[in-house]
């Protein structure tokens, strides 16, 4: 099988691929318009991912693709529909870049804080100003709060409350246990969150629910002189509304991600905040550290091998959860040739289709028992027909939940 790498991805995380059997071919100068026929071109089965959009052209012309890995967290990149079409697996590496977007964030905090590009900048042209540098306000003891409560955030959490902070978080999945666990507040609304910290980061993925969740109205709850720090997505802030709020001096922001920025490593940027005062920015660099690759480098691995060995996929984002309702038929069987394919027929026959099947075989290779979820119960008469099956030994039929 080919592995296509249309982005840049460690040596050793190359080579263990190659270690899998797989043919390798590394292409990191590919972009969105190149994938089609280069998908097309190499008859890939897998395709590896960072930065690189996948769209719905790439899978139409991708006729032997399996599985596409985003080699980072967000899938937003990838047209999930286009490959769910086209019964392409979708998984991604959560959590494997968490520790150097967290100290990206820190970094950005400090920075703005203590005013540290500027004051680089003013050494730099020869300009001595300790006088006008010299009235940070410091961190310890104020209060920082966390949009969303996922890895990253937690990661950013344990470092701020190093440095002396007070920690409070915001996510409809945080409960007051894990908030305990952390030793992290939780806030019962974002308006109060916003309301309340001296400094607010960004942890959230961009989804339609996401896009633009901070914008005029919310920076004007943030407090006189807050910071906002955005390592997330572009689009989860309005750029523009955030424009005008850092020249209106009401708030001071650091960001990582824009809205609409370069999608190469190398681009002119247009961005209105670049020259915002009270504003500072980084190339989303925020996963872009040797340790972070590498880590995610092993879970594209991982992922890769799982799906070779058994065609499961860690990770996965674009298939059906196990059904919580419905009901499933336990076949125990001879272990031979044409027994599931008569239990398939029977059920083509009955109209009845099939969600989820799993065959597993007993020692000695005599017997092995099917379970197959379908989403009607199964009538008399599929039942009889199946029990009456030379080479069937029994049939049960259970209901899943609240069927």
């Amino acid at each position: 099988m080919l592995v296509l790498i249309a982005d840049k991805l460690p040596a050793k995380g190359l080579a263990d691929l190659r270690e899998l059997g797989l043919t390798v071919d590394a292409r990191p100068e590919l972009g969105a318009d190149d994938l089609p026929e280069a998908l097309r071109e190499t008859g890939a089965g897998i395709l590896v991912v960072r930065s690189t959009k996948v769209t719905a052209e790439a899978f139409e012309a991708a006729r032997n693709l399996g599985l596409v890995i985003r080699a980072g967290a967000g899938v937003n990149t990838i047209a999930l529909d286009a490959a769910s079409r086209h019964g392409v697996f979708v998984a991604n590496c959560p959590g494997r870049n968490a520790i150097a977007v967290a100290e990206l964030t820190m970094g950005l905090l400090l920075a703005m804080d203590r005013r540290i590009p500027d004051a680089v900048a003013d050494l730099r042209a020869g300009k001595w100003r300790k006088k006008h540098y010299g009235k940070a306000a410091g961190l310890l003891g104020r209060r920082l709060g966390l949009v969303g409560f996922g890895s990253i955030a937690q990661a950013v959490a344990a470092r701020a409350q190093a440095f002396g902070m007070h920690v409070g978080a915001y996510s409809r999945s945080l409960t007051e246990a894990k908030a305990e666990q952390h030793g992290v507040h939780a806030y019962g609304s974002l308006e109060d969150l916003l309301s309340e910290c001296d400094a607010v980061s960004l942890h959230v993925p961009f989804s339609p629910s996401t896009k633009h969740l901070i914008g005029a109205a919310q920076l004007a709850q943030m407090k006189p002189g807050a910071m906002l720090l955005h390592t997330a997505r572009g689009g989860v802030v309005d750029d523009a509304a955030l424009h005008e709020a850092v020249l209106a001096g009401k708030v001071r922001a650091a960001l990582d991600v824009f809205e609409g920025e370069p999608s190469g490593g190398e681009a002119a940027f247009e961005g209105e905040l670049r020259n915002a005062e009270g504003l500072y920015g980084t190339p989303h660099i925020g996963a872009s550290t040797e340790q972070a690759q590498l880590a995610t480098a092993d879970e594209v691995v991982r992922i890769v091998k799982g799906y070779m060995d058994s065609g499961d996929v860690a990770n996965v984002v674009n298939v059906v959860p196990k059904r919580e309702t419905g009901w499933s038929i336990v076949v125990r069987h001879h272990d031979r040739v044409g027994v599931l394919a008569s239990v398939l027929g029977a059920l083509r026959e009955e109209n009845t289709n099939v969600q989820e099947m799993q065959n597993i075989i007993f020692r000695g290779n005599e017997a092995a028992s099917a379970t197959i979820v379908v989403q009607r119960e199964p009538t008399d008469g599929l039942l009889e027909k199946l029990r009456a099956h030379d080479d069937i030994l029994s049939v049960e039929v259970r209901a899943i939940g609240p069927a």
